[in-house]
């Protein structure tokens, strides 16, 4: 169990954020059928059983990070779609960078729509700590979701380790558009980026291409907390 300071707020977020992971499934089910591909074609390209990619999208299954993002890369989504904020018909797939809309899907937080879809909204924008979106994924791995609305191009969120998680199910390294930007809170994150490997303490920042094959993952005793702007 995980008994660190970050764990019981997370939870909370969690529960009250309105989580659920037969929705979850839904909402990347809805997201391969608006993009005309059958549920073996989508597992063929992922490399994974058809009956893995159902288990998903039935909610009997995690994705891990690394799986999440694979399987966002190939319906060329972004990643506030996994939130439930980008619709589902095929036309949203063209530039992979739809965010906003009111068609978020149900279960998830409904967030201001992004007009013109081009940059932040107008006026202010606030979400509480206990209304932010979170999703919970393979490992126990946890994305709270910073930013109040979707903005294109940008996802902002909060990550969280616990000790021994891994970014994928079998230590494999993950690809996609775009540029990451991270800052450890607290906890020790080992990032490798290519043949590289970076170990980050709190107040440590590290900025990569996603182009380049990456991991993350928590091989310390503590869980890991940081925050993290993806553009692109």
């Amino acid at each position: 169990m995980d008994d660190s300071p970050e764990a019981p707020n997370a939870a909370t977020a969690l529960a009250r954020a309105g989580f659920d992971e037969q929705r979850f499934g839904e909402r990347i089910r809805e997201l391969r059928t608006g993009r005309g591909l059958s549920l073996r074609e989508l597992a063929g390209r992922l490399g994974i059983s058809a009956s893995a990619l159902s288990q998903i999208e039935r909610g009997k299954m995690r994705p891990s990070v690394t799986r999440l993002y694979q399987i966002l890369t190939e319906l060329d989504a972004p990643m506030s779609s996994a939130f439930g904020e980008e619709p589902a018909d095929a036309d949203s797939g063209g530039d992979g960078g739809a965010d906003g809309g009111d068609t978020a899907a149900p279960g998830f937080p409904q967030f201001p729509e992004d007009p013109g879809g081009a940059g932040a909204p107008d006026g202010v924008q606030l979400v509480r700590r206990d209304e932010a979106a979170t999703l919970e994924l393979d490992h126990g791995v946890r994305y709270r979701r910073l930013s109040p609305a979707g903005v294109r191009g940008l996802n902002y969120f909060e990550s969280v380790y616990p000790p021994g998680a891994f970014s994928s199910q079998n230590a494999e390294y993950v690809r996609h558009r775009g540029q990451e930007i991270g800052n450890v809170v607290s906890g020790v994150l080992t990032v490798d980026v290519g043949f590289e490997t970076h170990e980050l303490h709190p107040g440590d920042s590290i900025m990569y291409p996603s182009t380049t094959p990456h991991r993350i993952s928590n091989q310390g005793a503590e869980t890991a907390v940081a925050i993290w702007l993806n553009l692109g």
